[in-house]
């Protein structure tokens, strides 16, 4: 077995072979041996203190998943113990509990940073489901941080996250082929992370100090693509008032990442297989040869193997490019990567927005457990991002998840009945089109205005602009 498939059995074991450590920190010794009773029946390893200060000492001793904190403690009370374990462990999951149940001491414990508050007498079924939602999350951030730094360590794959079986067997190809020169053939669905997959290639690799110079040939008429690719001497054509270089010199010693491959016209492909099989490539209306040392890694979303039968992929450089074939399972077969890559873009999102972490709730994690991600990874990553952006709180509740998702009618299940062959990830981007262009509208295109509205960056709203691909138009006068 591979060392990644072992540091992955031993991690999803984890929660099997260990209990979950609860410590609870509570003056009254009824209350104790209660919440004691009920935790250790559900098979958790528990502890007690009765004052901060012997909690924050067993706190020393041995890790724990989760604190059970009273909020009047003899001495210091709750709030200012809950600072002392932050200035510890900012990520231990604290669930605040008081007789107590006002306003005021539910916001100071969440200042502090609790991660739940719960008023006695609690219920029992509510405060196990507390618990195992704050266990969870806390395992989870645990192993998302062990696996991305084993992974790191191994392959530098600081941007896929993943601890499925599949995606372990990619994680030992890839870097088993990074030291090689071979071309790889990166082959899956769209948005499952072909393009990651070949820098962490490139990565991994002795040119790896040289450039990674990504190009959708799908998006480019052929005449266009072969000027890009190779390149252009002055006057080639009408508009080559310049000579310009090709990205294949671009890349030379580096590596060049072709996207998109089965959308490549014919003749493009027979100049691709001779850089392939010669090194050797020549400007559009240029005479003279160019060596270059260039590793091509190709990617596509379309099985090939018909493509060459029907005549439109050529058959010879199929075979070039398939030296070693990465097939990337869509995200609807590997469920159990979820809960790390919603961990990852929640960190992501609120980061790049300048916000607190920001955490799904159990019932909005059920339905991303269960969804078919037609848009994979991608897709998840755009309902996540559209959560951050739209949350008040520090959850994200079903409430701003897509109707999809959800399983909700309204506009978005309309949407797909009057547009069956459109992929639900461009529905959703069709509807975040709408509301963004609708806020530009509304503020006279003043961007600045329209970002203070949606309560984010400036920068954040930008991206989004042009990601959506919404025209900007010339702010109204007044």
């Amino acid at each position: 077995m591979s060392e990644s498939a072992l540091l992955s059995r031993k991690l999803a074991g984890r929660e099997a072979e260990t209990p979950a450590a609860i410590l609870i920190i509570d003056d009254e010794a009824a209350i104790r041996e209660s919440l004691t009773t009920l935790l250790e029946l559900e098979g958790y390893e528990v502890e007690s203190a009765e004052a901060g200060e012997p909690g924050l000492a067993r706190l020393g001793n041995r890790p724990f998943d989760l604190v059970l904190l009273d909020f009047a403690l003899p001495g210091r009370n709750g709030v200012e113990v809950l600072r002392d374990i932050r200035d510890r462990d900012p990520e231990l999951a604290v669930i605040m509990i008081t007789a107590y149940g006002t306003v005021e001491n539910a916001v100071q414990a969440m200042q502090a940073g609790a991660t739940n508050f719960i008023q006695k007498p609690w219920d029992n079924e509510k405060l196990l489901a507390d618990v195992r939602a704050a266990v969870a999350r806390r395992r989870a951030e645990e192993e998302n941080v062990q696996l991305k730094r084993a992974l790191k360590e191994r392959y530098n794959f600081e941007h896929i996250v993943g601890k499925s079986d599949p995606m372990l067997r990619i994680f030992d190809l890839v870097g088993q082929v990074a030291s090689s020169r071979s071309t790889v053939l990166i082959q899956g669905e769209s948005g499952t992370g072909k393009e990651l997959i070949a820098k962490a290639i490139h990565m991994n690799s002795p040119r790896k100090d040289r450039p990674f110079v990504p190009v959708n040939t799908g998006s480019m008429p052929a005449d266009l693509l072969e000027s890009t690719l190779f390149g252009h001497v002055k006057g080639a054509f009408t508009s080559a008032i310049a000579s310009k270089k090709g990205l294949f010199e671009v890349a030379d010693r580096g590596t060049l990442f072709l996207d998109e491959i089965a959308t490549m016209g014919l003749d493009t492909q027979a100049k691709i297989l001779r850089v392939l099989q010669d090194r050797k490539f020549m400007h559009l209306g240029g005479v003279q040869e160019l060596q270059v040392d260039v590793r091509i890694i190709a990617a596509t979303n379309i099985d090939l193997k018909p493509q060459v039968a029907e005549g439109r992929f050529r058959e010879d450089l199929y075979y070039r490019l398939n030296v070693i074939t990465v097939e990337l399972p869509p995200l609807r077969s590997r469920r159990e990567d979820i809960p790390l890559l919603v961990e990852h873009f929640l960190e992501k999102f609120c980061t790049e927005n300048e916000r607190p972490l920001r955490q799904l709730t159990p019932e909005a994690m059920r339905p991303l457990l269960d969804y078919a991600w037609p848009g994979n990874v991608r897709e998840l990553e755009n309902v996540i991002e559209r959560g951050v952006v739209l949350s008040s709180g520090p959850s994200i509740g079903l409430d701003l998840l897509p109707d999809q998702v959800v399983g909700r009618g309204g506009a978005a299940a309309q949407a797909i009945e009057h547009r069956p062959d459109a992929s639900l990830f461009d529905i959703m981007d069709d509807c975040e089109r709408r509301i963004v262009a609708d806020m530009l509208e509304k503020t006279h295109w003043n961007q600045t205005e329209a970002a203070e509205r949606f309560r984010v960056p400036l920068s954040t709203l930008n991206q989004k602009i042009k990601r959506l691909n919404i025209e900007i138009r010339k702010k109204s006068k007044e």
